[in-house]
């Protein structure tokens, strides 16, 4: 009986979850009239339409709009995971070294602290005080700064409890160098952890929109979140258009999360048991 209850309260929770993705599926190939008349409708009155899509395109400059995104969201990725792999490294390798400690003591204080609290001194400083904001760099360097503390707690965990000190003795009998041994032995290791740490920090660079609101101001550097802003009108709204430009939005790192995955979970629990 028990068993019946959870695997119905689990449909359940399943149904309110992907209802509304499913009403995006159903409605982006419809007029904005058929939406308005019946969103529940498989098909419309004027039968299926890649209007949208061609529309939402051309009005948010989809492919200039794309590579920026694309652009930041690797770059800043790839930078978090090589910093934060380094950094656990050297400081799980070094634990009579104080300074290390001190420093990830921080990183791990830092995770509570908000974004919104650091706004105002963020714009202030970089865009008042040096003006460098209105640049991509910029924006990549603020994403690697604030995604750092949590990525490093994670290798930290991993490199402590998955990745013996003999495999990196031997490589050191072989003659390899500490920087060579870290990536040649310990970093291949790493594989689930890395994986785990670009999906969360690619989806939160992909998705983000407050930050680069904030630090990137002309039009010809605008990531896919902020050109989203153009459908949405003071008066009127276009419904089919959100639609299929949060679609155009989510594809690409839906399609990173399918190849990646299966190392999730995996990597979620390499540093959760101390060995």
């Amino acid at each position: 009986m028990s068993k019946v209850v959870v695997t119905l309260v689990l449909s359940i929770v399943l149904v309110l979850f992907v209802s509304p993705f499913v009403l995006v599926i159903i409605n982006v190939f419809k007029p904005m009239s058929d939406i308005t008349a019946n969103p529940l409708s498989l098909v419309g009155k004027h039968g299926f339409t890649f209007d949208n899509f061609i529309e939402a395109m051309e009005k948010m400059r989809f492919w200039t709009v794309a590579a920026n995104s694309t652009i930041i969201t690797v770059s800043a990725t790839v930078l978090t995971v090589l910093v934060s792999a380094m950094a656990a490294y050297v400081i799980v390798r070094n634990p009579r070294w104080k300074a290390g400690a001190i420093l990830f003591s921080l990183m791990i204080a830092s995770m509570v602290i908000p974004f919104q609290v650091l706004m105002v001194p963020l714009v202030s400083v970089y865009g008042g005080m040096f003006h460098v904001l209105n640049d991509r760099l910029t924006l990549i360097l603020m994403h690697v700064g604030f995604s750092v503390s949590l990525a490093t707690f994670m290798f930290h965990g991993a490199i402590r409890t998955n990745i013996p000190m003999e495999l990196e003795e031997a490589a050191e009998i072989d003659g390899c160098s500490k920087w060579g041994t870290f990536w040649k032995v310990v970093f291949p290791l790493l594989k689930p952890t890395i994986a785990t740490v670009t999906i969360i920090d690619a989806m939160a660079f992909w998705n983000d929109y407050l930050l680069p609101s904030l630090v990137l101001g002309r039009k010809e550097l605008y990531t896919i979140p902020i050109a989203t802003q153009a459908f949405y009108g003071t008066y009127s709204t276009d419904i089919g258009l959100i639609m299929a430009a949060l679609l155009l939005a989510m594809l690409p790192i839906l399609i990173l999360y399918v190849f990646l995955q299966r190392f999730i979970v995996e990597g979620v629990t390499a540093g959760a048991v101390k060995g």
